[in-house]
């Protein structure tokens, strides 16, 4: 479904860029150029509001804030990498590297993406993990929109398959609410079954920019919900699974900043990053693979 939404989302975009063209022109090359760049950039202008409301609401946060050149050059590598993800890799390449099962002894992966994505996102780590032949499983959280235990089942049965390839509990690596998700699975699943979930920009304790969400996801996900309060006060028996938690000192869409990470978990700076360009930085790939091999 997020797919299709965002193929009409960039067919659309291309409609009105060609209409403006054609339509300005004649009248004014520079005008039309103008809207051209307005049109591809309009999404850098939203990133903008958010790394200025990240910037403004962690300031009293505990963890200590990204500079504010650190926070211009997160807003410009995010404005490059979400066009990436969100206009090229999700709605054209969500099935490019299908999952991956060999009969192999290593420890497999099973891959949660965030709200509003598909398995797409995971890209970058899908060719890594299909070059090294480990077994892999991402997966697609729908309904898009709905209740974040709705994924729960999705999650287990890839959990499962994993395991079977393997005869090893996989290691669950998540990015934003698919870390709530992982943790929704823990609350009524054995956390035996698995060998450590890793949180990249995960909003463990919610985050202010849900106040502006309506679905049933993102209503869980601000900050104080009886949803989170009720995960947090299980979490005593989710420590049998241990957690790696990466945030970032200006994520754009998880702050204020602690808001990311967990008591008692391996938290990990992530560097001054925006919300996506952490899962793709070639630092947090590299140790957080790492783990699979880790006792």
């Amino acid at each position: 479904m997020v797919a299709r939404l965002e193929q009409m989302i960039v067919f659309g975009w291309l409609v009105l860029a060609i209409g403006w063209t054609l339509w300005y022109w004649p009248r004014s090359p520079l005008v039309a150029c103008m809207g051209i760049v307005a049109l591809a950039l309009a999404h850098s202008a939203v990133l903008a509001i958010e790394f200025i409301a990240s910037r403004c609401v962690s300031a009293q946060d505990p963890l200590p804030r990204a500079t504010a050149p650190q926070c211009v050059r997160a807003w410009w590598a995010e404005t490059r990498i979400a066009l990436h993800v969100f206009c090229g890799l999700q709605p054209f390449r969500s099935r490019a590297i299908p999952d991956q099962l060999p009969n192999d002894a290593r420890r497999g992966v099973v891959l949660i993406h965030g709200f509003m994505c598909n398995r797409g996102f995971w890209a970058p780590w899908l060719r890594a993990l299909r070059r090294d032949g480990r077994a892999f499983v991402a997966v697609d959280l729908e309904p898009v929109l709905g209740p974040i235990d709705a994924y729960v089942q999705a999650i287990d049965e890839a959990i499962d398959r994993v395991t079977a390839a393997t005869g090893h509990p996989p290691l669950l690596i998540c990015h934003s609410m698919g870390g709530l998700a992982a943790r929704a699975w823990l609350r009524t699943h054995d956390g035996g079954r698995v060998h450590r979930i890793v949180t990249i920009g995960t909003p463990h304790a919610g985050t202010w920019l849900a106040r502006f969400g309506h679905s049933a996801n993102g209503r869980q996900m601000r900050v104080g919900t009886e949803w989170l309060a009720q995960m947090a006060s299980q979490q005593a028996s989710a420590r049998e699974v241990p957690f790696t938690c990466w945030y970032s000192a200006c994520d754009n869409v998880v702050f204020p900043i602690s808001t990311a990470t967990l008591p008692d978990a391996d938290n990990r700076l992530a560097g001054a990053s925006g919300h996506v360009e952490m899962a793709f930085d070639k630092r947090v790939q590299r140790e957080t693979l790492a783990l699979l091999d880790a006792p």
